[in-house]
């Protein structure tokens, strides 16, 4: 059955190439043939013209003379100036050099004119007077409080032996206001009353501190006078 079936196939296969070759057989003598009877109907139509050259002209009689040519007017040629004289110039003059060379001159001095004075200075203002002084030396605070309290401390062997006096002491006032230092300037004659004095001024004594020309607060030097008395 295939083997029938390819037979089929290739018979079909050079059946349709002959029917392609018919076709184009047909077809290049339709297109020839129409080709041929275009071109002769063309050639029915293109008509021939004879083209006949024109005669020449007739030669002019042998008596009549030729034409005149026309004036042409005859131009003067321009004048040629003659060209100018050349001067020669002479040789140049020889060169002369100098073996000593002067020396440059010195320049010129130029001393430029003085300078306007300058305008006199404003006046200085006059100077601020000077901030009140704040100085002030130390002085005792709340001093009968104190001194009564140092009174009250009589020292007890002094007291026992009936001693009396009056101390004289120099103090130096810190800018706390309070005795750094004591010394003894003038004695009782009790030594128990002087240490006493000293003791006492140390431990209950207060001050204003002195003060400097700012107002800050310094250290100063009093003296002062204790006195012991036995009611």
């Amino acid at each position: 059955m295939a083997y029938a079936d390819q037979q089929m196939s290739g018979s079909r296969i050079v059946a349709i190439i002959i029917v392609a070759l018919i076709h184009i057989a047909i077809g290049y003598a339709l297109i020839t043939g129409l080709a041929y009877e275009a071109a002769e109907k063309l050639v029915e139509r293109v008509t021939t013209v004879d083209v006949s050259e024109p005669p020449p002209p007739p030669p002019p009689p042998p008596d009549e003379p030729p034409p005149p040519a026309p004036d042409v007017p005859q131009t003067v040629p321009p004048p040629v100036a003659p060209p100018p004289p050349i001067n020669i110039a002479p040789a140049p003059p020889p060169i002369r050099t100098q073996q000593n060379i002067p020396p440059p001159a010195p320049p010129a001095l130029r001393i430029p004119p003085p300078a306007p004075p300058r305008p006199p200075a404003p006046p200085a203002p006059p100077p601020a007077p000077p901030a009140p002084s704040k100085a002030r030396g130390a002085s005792p605070d709340n001093q009968g409080r104190w001194a009564r309290q140092i009174q009250d401390n009589y020292p007890r062997r002094a007291e026992r032996a009936g001693e009396e006096g009056t101390v004289g002491v120099r103090l130096t006032i810190g800018a706390d206001g309070r005795v750094s230092n004591c010394s003894v300037t003038s004695s009782s004659g009790s030594s128990d009353l002087d240490s006493g004095a000293c003791d006492g001024l140390r431990r209950y004594a207060r001050y204003n501190p002195a003060l400097d020309r700012a107002g800050n607060p310094i250290t100063d030097t009093v003296t002062t006078a204790v006195q012991y008395r036995l009611d």
